[in-house]
């Protein structure tokens, strides 16, 4: 994978996925609510699937209030 802001995000956003897996198996061993754990996963899983298609796409993200030549 190559290096940058991009890739870092992707390999954070890939640590947190994993954590919260993580959370949401200890709440259901435990019996306890995990819909908020379900939700937030949900959003990491769209923000790395949005990340890595522009990535691979070449694409920059929209960034507002900066110019690109």
């Amino acid at each position: 994978m190559e290096e940058g802001p991009d890739a870092y995000r992707i390999l954070r956003l890939r640590a947190e996925i994993l954590e919260l897996g993580s959370a949401i198996r200890q709440l259901q061993r435990a019996g306890l609510d995990d819909a908020a754990a379900q939700l937030l996963i949900g959003r990491k899983r769209a923000q790395l699937d949005h990340l890595v298609k522009m990535n691979s796409a070449g694409s920059e993200p929209d960034t507002p209030g900066i110019r690109r030549s």
